[in-house]
């Protein structure tokens, strides 16, 4: 474990800052809404990019989440009650900043009889009222509970998003009893009958302990449950308190790995050492029929 610790950064890890301040207004429109994003609490390496250009996705029912994956640095705890004005704040953001693609994602909130999914709705709603922007919701598993993802699937956003994170044989140990990867796959199979047309969408992220044969047969179940874009990155621990890196791949493992997703059949994969799952979110959208490699 502790020459796990002594891995150093690889050079292709290490990014200039952003120019200019627009990072700063956004940052100061999120503040002064008094909203929570993903950026911040999932100590992003993006963020500071992301907020340069006038984007973040928007992480709601709070900072605090009631379960406590190991690669996660978002805190684990006691949840406050949903902030009912929570839907028309993220609305107001989105038509301020511009936005014409929404990512919105929230904490796992185990404590909801519903998961959160009916707040959940309640912003989605609300943005489409004051914006035409496409929406991509990045929900949690609302517990296992396939009526919640009825309810949010339903509601037709564009993309419905939900990251894998890893290989079957690592979510005992990285994220936990809560998450069930074949649930995972039968909530996939589920929205693609229910909306054939929705765009299925997930996230990995490398360098926790798996194999290239695992990703392989990740991949495959992905695609036979209908998930046609796949974002691959490169893990990344938060702090000390989450568990460390095993492997850094390098660029060009990641470009290897994304030419072999789009060869079995995704239409559109994103894979870099940086790539997260709502990272250039809007683009994935409008060119969902490529290989692309950051």
């Amino acid at each position: 474990m502790d020459k796990i610790h002594q891995i150093r950064l690889p050079k292709w890890l290490k990014r200039e800052i952003p120019h200019g301040n627009t990072d700063h207004l956004t940052e100061k429109l999120i503040k002064n809404l008094g909203l929570t994003t993903v950026c911040d609490h999932a100590k992003c390496p993006n963020r500071m990019e992301c907020f340069a250009r006038k984007t973040a996705t928007f992480m709601m029912l709070g900072p605090i989440c009631t379960r406590n994956c190991r690669f996660c640095a978002v805190s684990t705890g006691t949840p406050s009650p949903p902030d009912a004005t929570e839907p028309q704040k993220i609305a107001q953001a989105v038509s301020e900043l511009g936005l014409s693609h929404v990512v919105l994602t929230m904490v796992s909130r185990d404590d909801l009889p519903d998961g959160g999914v009916s707040h959940f709705v309640q912003c989605l709603e609300a943005v489409r009222q004051t914006s035409t922007a496409t929406i991509e919701v990045l929900p949690s598993d609302f517990g296992g509970n396939m009526e919640s993802v009825d309810q949010l699937s339903d509601s037709l956003p564009e993309v419905y998003n939900y990251n894998t994170e890893t290989i079957p044989r690592l979510y005992p140990s990285i994220r936990g009893s809560a998450p069930n990867y074949r649930q995972m796959l039968a909530m996939f199979r589920r929205i693609h009958v229910r909306h054939p047309n929705m765009k299925l969408k997930s996230g990995i992220i490398l360098g926790l302990g798996e194999t290239l044969g695992e990703v392989l047969e990740l991949f495959a179940d992905l695609l036979q449950s209908g998930c046609q874009m796949l974002t691959i990155g490169q893990y990344l621990q938060p702090s000390p308190h989450q568990i460390p890196v095993q492997k850094y791949y390098t660029p060009e493992e990641f470009e290897e790995i994304g030419k072999l997703a789009r060869h079995i059949g995704f239409r559109h994969v994103v894979s870099g050492p940086f790539i997260r799952s709502s990272y250039h979110a809007a683009e994935a959208l409008r060119t969902n029929n490529e290989m692309v490699v950051c």
